[in-house]
């Protein structure tokens, strides 16, 4: 791993742990171990290194959910893999986490990567919305655009909870609670045809 490299994971690191403005130069030079002089060459300011590590954050965890919801196979079967993967819920949200600092959050530059990811996934979560739609698997009633805002607010409230709780089961919860109402808004079943019987058949002392 060359010395920008080192850089970047060592900011994106510092940045999920205490945020943009909590995360010196001083100490991403520490963690990645490359000095004052090289650190300048690659990032003349310490935005331009934050900005490289929210896109490369972004990057380490987009494709594994979008991988996620385009696999082939059942639309549901997907998205309960979505809401029950494992997540480090007492940590936060790589991503969603940093939209809680004020300098990201007040910076168009610095949020849109962020905000591309966000996008990314509820464009995906709407294509397995509208699959399961189709296939009679959820009711044609639902809106698969609020719908899928809906479950992406589960996964980074569930963070929240959690975090103030310290205890990962409020994250748990709030999924599994996503996951019962998906299954309870399937259509029923239709009804079995019942076969012609005799009155004693149907009523049978």
């Amino acid at each position: 791993m060359d010395s920008r490299e080192r850089l970047v994971q060592a900011m994106g690191e510092l940045m999920w742990q205490r945020g943009y403005a909590a995360t010196s130069p001083r100490a991403v030079r520490e963690q990645s171990g490359v000095g004052q002089g090289s650190t300048y060459h690659h990032f003349p300011s310490k935005r331009d290194l934050a900005l490289a590590a929210l896109e490369r954050n972004c990057v380490d965890l987009l494709p594994a959910t979008e991988q996620l919801l385009s696999a082939p196979g059942d639309p549901l079967h997907r998205l309960e893999a979505y809401l029950t993967r494992p997540l480090p819920v007492l940590k936060g949200c790589k991503v969603g986490r940093m939209t809680q600092d004020p300098l990201v959050a007040g910076d168009p530059g610095l949020l849109k990567p962020i905000a591309d990811a966000f996008a990314a996934v509820h464009d995906a979560l709407v294509m397995v919305i509208r699959e399961a739609v189709a296939l009679g698997e959820l009711s044609d009633t639902l809106d698969p655009d609020r719908l899928a805002h809906l479950l992406a607010a589960t996964i980074q409230g569930g963070y929240v909870l959690s975090i103030a709780a310290q205890d990962p089961r409020p994250s748990e919860d709030a999924r599994a609670g996503a996951l019962e109402l998906l299954r309870a808004s399937a259509p029923a079943s239709p009804p079995a045809a019942t076969s012609a019987a005799t009155p004693h058949e149907r009523n049978p002392q």
